[in-house]
């Protein structure tokens, strides 16, 4: 074998083993990562139930590709969407719930409750670490971007003054 070809299969084969490497450290990533809050596809969402803070529960339904409240008044398209974008937050770190002070975090009581076709979500207290939430899923706790945070419509913040 001359040296130019022994030179050629040994790159081939550093090659081969630096692609099988990357492989195998993008599988451990994949199944290591942490996932979205829900298992939900946002777009298939039909169902919304917010509450913010104190304030009345408010019910949502799509249909016809509308979302109308339970009132039968249509509500904005955009902000519902901005809504249900949380099932498929990305979730930065999980816990369990029973690591926490709940009041701590702000989920006793939570800032918002958001639920999506039943599912629901608490939301808490920005955390110290940076723009991101406490998400009370079921028995465990998330962080999440606080852009995923329940906000209450355009509309209302304006009448509100909280511009």
């Amino acid at each position: 074998m001359t040296r130019a070809a022994r030179s050629r299969l040994l790159m081939l084969l550093g090659a081969t083993v630096l692609v099988a490497l990357a492989l195998w450290q993008w599988q451990n990533d994949a199944r290591d990562a942490p996932g979205n809050l829900l298992a939900l596809d946002p777009a298939a969402v039909t169902q919304v139930t917010l509450q913010l803070g104190n304030a009345a529960t408010a019910n949502y339904t799509k249909h016809d590709g509308h979302w109308w409240r339970d009132d039968g008044r249509r509500e904005d398209d955009r902000y519902l969407e901005t809504l249900v974008e949380a099932a498929g937050a990305p979730v930065l770190e999980w816990r369990a719930i029973g690591d926490f002070d709940a009041a701590k975090i702000g989920l006793a009581p939570p800032k918002a409750v958001l639920a999506l076709d039943g599912h629901r979500l608490a939301f808490g207290a920005m955390s110290a670490t940076g723009p991101q939430c406490y998400v009370q899923v079921g028995e465990r706790v998330a962080l999440v971007s606080l852009r995923f945070m329940p906000q209450a419509p355009q509309q209302k913040q304006q009448n509100l003054g909280l511009h």
